[in-house]
């Protein structure tokens, strides 16, 4: 018997089907991958397993999911209670909302503990650093105390990781688990699942866009389009003998291409010896006894039209780096834009240059107000640094920067969720390329997306460059993403600049181990 059965199931939100006639089983010890664009019905099918999803308004019109036996759409609330976290557990996507920001990481991981295997504080602290030690969190006897929002995308999601493995659970269901992850981290989080796996014989439905981690991770694997199933097969005959033309498209969707041709000489952003700590406080009254240093000795030019990528593990200073260029955080060195030392600039004096220097932020559901239709989204900047257009104008703004990006402009007055998450963060960019910049930090602007809506941002980005101009500092784990867009790039660990130079030379011939171990786990080559 299966240690999970789905079979011919159907899910709706109020009465308008969203997934249909979806199949699938999981033995124990095996690994299903499920695989699809986003709006495809992946996360959808994963919820209804765990029966997360709220009921009314969601129902299921047909079919059962069968767990050790048990058709679980029948199980009362208390039983499912009994289900979660003690036979089956589940990563969630993003971490931010699913870490409680109140409370430190040592509390919400011994309450998993205590809830699920009833131990003590004192026995579970240990296994609690142990957990941490796995998953790759350096020092965790420090970072007990930390808070979410304390720890960098990837350390959070780590956090999350060790939550549900802390459980010992059958079934283990992790959706984009290594989706903020670099891919030194990734090879990490791989390896220890395969561990687990094989310690506990533990069943695991994958959920990702990422198909070198599906090459190396599964058994088995279902590519769903529109909430219904296309294809399934073997791991290793659905990559080399795709029978669906979606399952091919997909399986060719991987980001390629050059970066754009560069026409201008002159520098645009000039940084010299940038160093980010921040202060280490102890103490009843939180004193200042030390200083973390985060950043070092970061220095660079960017032409206009120019693209610089910063890669690195999480933790290793690239936010950070962008932040400190936007002057959103204290820094000491220079950074000099068009001229202008924006070191020694107050607040005030900043104001603006802010429409010339603009974000895009890894997670468009973070940075977009759900309060806000699109049209006021896109408009909000413009509105605050051009007060004096008026309303016919700042609409005709936001028409135009739609049309620009590959939106509908009748959609503006639709709001944030009513979007996919390529298209959200297509209005992420609009939002920040109304204002006409010359400069734009790019925090992982592709690490949510699937593999054929990536490829549609970094086309999109090319083609605004070359029609702009624009420099671009570009961070991301993915090195395939970088290499198809960046001229430069720049290699961080803990801080420190490991590597530096042109892209292509960079990746034709590494100088470091490091940046040879982050080509390898990025091109999927098997774990050891």
């Amino acid at each position: 018997m299966s240690l999970l059965t789905v079979n011919h199931l159907a899910v709706a939100f109020n009465q308008r089907r969203v997934v249909e006639d979806i199949s699938l089983n999981i033995d124990a010890g095996e690994t299903l991958a499920l695989v699809g664009e986003s709006g495809s019905g992946k996360s959808v099918t994963a919820l209804s397993i765990m029966q997360l999803l709220p009921q009314p308004p969601v129902t299921y019109p047909q079919g059962e999911i069968l767990f050790n036996g048990q058709n679980i759409l029948q199980a009362s609330e208390r039983e499912m209670r009994g289900l979660r976290g003690n036979q089956m557990a589940m990563i969630f996507q993003e971490p931010m909302v699913s870490l409680n920001p109140l409370h430190n990481v040592e509390k919400q991981l011994y309450e998993v503990l205590s809830l699920h295997r009833g131990m003590r504080k004192e026995a579970a602290r240990g296994e609690i650093i142990s957990c941490l030690d796995r998953v790759g969190i350096r020092n965790a006897v420090s970072r007990l105390k930390d808070f979410p929002h304390q720890l960098s995308g990837g350390e959070r999601q780590r956090v999350m990781i060790a939550m549900a493995l802390l459980t010992q659970p059958k079934l283990l269901i992790a959706d984009e688990p290594t989706t903020a992850l670099d891919v030194t981290v990734q090879a990490q989080i791989l390896q220890l699942l395969r561990e687990l796996q094989r310690e506990m014989n533990m069943g695991m439905l994958f959920i990702t866009h990422n198909l070198n981690i599906v090459r190396q991770l599964a058994h088995r694997v279902t590519v769903m389009r529109n909430g219904r199933e296309v294809e399934h097969n073997r791991c290793a005959l659905l990559f080399s003998q795709p029978q669906h033309p979606y399952t091919r498209e997909l399986l060719a969707a991987e980001p390629d291409g050059q970066p754009v041709t560069l026409t201008q000489t002159k520098p645009l952003l000039q940084v010299k010896n940038l160093h980010v700590g921040f202060p280490v406080r102890r103490g009843l009254l939180k004193r200042t006894v030390a200083e973390k240093r985060v950043l070092q000795d970061l220095s660079f030019t960017l032409r206009p039209g120019e693209s610089l990528g910063l890669v690195g593990e999480s933790g290793s200073g690239k936010s950070t780096t962008g932040l400190a260029l936007l002057r959103l955080i204290a820094s000491r060195g220079e950074v000099w834009f068009d001229d202008q030392p924006l070191h020694t600039l107050t607040r005030k004096q900043l104001q603006p240059l802010r429409p010339r220097i603009q974000v895009v932020f890894q997670d468009p559901n973070s940075s977009l107000n759900p309060r806000m239709t699109v049209q006021q989204v896109i408009a909000e900047g413009l509105a605050v640094h051009r007060p004096e257009l008026s309303a016919a104008q700042l609409e005709a703004s936001v028409i135009a920067v739609m049309e620009e990006v590959g939106l509908d402009a009748e959609s503006r007055s639709r709001y944030p969720a009513e979007f996919s998450g390529g298209q959200r963060q297509r209005i992420a960019i609009a939002r920040a390329l109304i204002l006409q910049p010359q400069l734009i930090v790019l925090d992982e602007p592709t690490s949510s997306l699937d593999r054929s809506v990536q490829k549609q941002i970094l086309t999109l980005l090319r083609r605004l460059q070359q029609q702009h101009q624009l420099a671009y500092v570009f961070i991301s784990h993915d090195l395939q993403v970088v290499r198809a867009l960046c001229h430069q790039l720049i290699v961080l660990r803990q801080g420190e600049v490991v590597e530096q130079g042109e892209c292509e030379a960079l990746f034709n011939a590494p100088a470091t181990e490091y940046t040879r171990q982050l080509l390898a786990s990025a091109q999927g080559k098997p774990l050891n």
